[in-house]
């Protein structure tokens, strides 16, 4: 019913700590940048990869509650608002389903963000010389 209400609160405050961060220079972006620096992906990079996957999820999620008729165009927006009852299952599936979305996403970009760290170490560490 509005499960997607989660995921977009966990987007709202990921883009404004994004827009809250300094950007760090782009690498590759002048010529005289170490090869730390053009291997290594900005932070703010990486927190854009987390606000564009709760973005997109959440408007997937809003979309397919539109389609089906909980979400509507007049007040109180989520059909489930209208009565006690219906409010009471709507604020479970939020804590159950809304939650558990949003960690799950969240899980997946610390997997992007460690698999890309091991990437740049291993592309900084010296590579043995062929005799």
């Amino acid at each position: 019913m509005a499960c997607f209400l989660v995921p977009t609160a966990e987007a709202i405050v990921a883009t404004v700590a994004r827009k809250a961060i300094p950007k760090e220079k782009d690498a590759g972006a002048s010529e005289a940048v170490s090869a730390e620096q053009s291997v290594k992906v900005p932070f703010s990079r990486k927190l854009k990869w987390l606000t564009t996957l709760l973005w997109g999820g959440a408007a997937l999620l809003a979309f397919e509650h539109v389609w089906h008729g909980e979400v509507t165009p007049w007040f109180p927006f989520l059909t489930a608002a209208g009565d006690p009852a219906d409010t009471a299952e709507m604020l479970h599936e939020m804590a159950t389903a809304g939650i558990s979305m949003a960690v799950i996403v969240t899980v997946v970009w610390l997997g992007m963000v460690i698999a890309t760290s091991a990437m740049e170490k291993k592309e900084l560490m010296p590579q043995p010389s062929a005799r």
